[in-house]
């Protein structure tokens, strides 16, 4: 009986040793191949958000960017920014995302879960994005509309196959809460943009400068659609509003110049006029502290 349960015991262990070996494929078969039109798009994605990075970091126009542009005007906005960082880092990260879950994945519908949300949450972002431009600025960017195109064909590509979609009764909480989701990307972002978040207190120098600047007459000519006259007034964070602001496009780009800009002579934005010297282009507070006279280090 002993010698019979012995030799039950090694005809176990001999089927459990030429099992595991046939386990290792059957584990190894669930991955699924890399989705490579997906991947080859993201990195389309990432290709194009890295060089924008670049560019913003960079201080410098991307290629085929006017100064004045809708591109121009489009990355001075508060929509180019988002938590201090350019809005096209956040974009990198998004496809970078979308390109390790095309690459990754133990089944279909893992990926396709995946996939499905981000491409979603990226095209809200995008189509937010570029109507904030048409709306807000009446401006378009080509890089912009490229971005959107990209993340537009990611999000057809992915959804035209529906390899492991939902089916049936699960189908519309899968988009009820997709859409949920991509909302709240959008209103984050807005809310973000709207500066409701970035209340600094003023900073007590600028806030001097400020007034001495008002005290010495001197000017700050701009117009609504200059980026450059954008990044201007984020110099002076909460202190902007009280600046000697004159705006010199009060209808838009394509109205007529203010009077007070022509007396003024003022052919292009931003110019600051001090001591009755013209001074074109983006100043820093130290530099305009500087030109008119004001003892900045005397302030801290």
């Amino acid at each position: 009986m002993a010698r019979k349960k012995r030799k039950q015991s090694r005809q176990s262990s001999a089927t459990a040793a030429a099992a595991a070996p046939a386990s290792a494929p059957r584990a190894h078969a669930q991955r699924v191949p890399v989705d490579r039109p997906v991947l080859a798009l993201a990195a389309l994605g990432v290709l194009l958000t890295g060089y924008l990075t670049a560019a913003a970091w960079g201080d410098a126009a991307p290629a085929l960017c006017t100064e004045g542009g809708g591109c121009d005007l489009i990355a001075g906005s508060r929509w180019s920014t988002l938590f201090g960082l350019p809005i096209a880092l956040w974009g990198l990260a998004m496809y970078a995302l979308i390109g390790l879950a095309a690459a990754t994945g133990r089944s279909a519908a893992q990926r396709w879960r995946r996939l499905s949300r981000l491409s979603l949450v990226g095209l809200a972002i995008s189509v937010y994005l570029t109507a904030a431009g048409l709306l807000a600025l009446r401006a378009t960017c080509g890089w912009c509309l490229a971005s959107l195109a990209t993340m537009a064909a990611i999000f057809a590509l992915v959804h035209v196959r529906r390899g492991g979609a939902p089916a049936g009764r699960g189908r519309g909480a899968w988009w009820l809460g997709g859409g949920l989701l991509a909302l709240g990307a959008v209103l984050a972002l807005h809310v973000a943009a709207s500066g409701v978040l970035d209340r600094r207190p003023e900073n007590p120098r600028v806030v001097a400068l400020v007034a001495h600047l008002e005290a010495i007459d001197a000017k700050y000519y701009g117009a609504s659609w200059c980026g450059n006259c954008r990044r201007q007034t984020r110099l002076f964070g909460a202190s902007a509003p009280r600046l000697p602001y004159v705006e010199c496009s009060p209808q838009g780009r394509g109205g007529p110049v203010a009077r007070e800009c022509v007396a003024a002579g003022v052919g292009s934005y931003p110019t600051w006029v001090v001591h009755g010297l013209h001074h074109v282009g983006v100043l820093t507070p130290e530099e305009l502290a500087q030109l008119s006279g004001f003892d900045w280090e005397r302030e801290r």
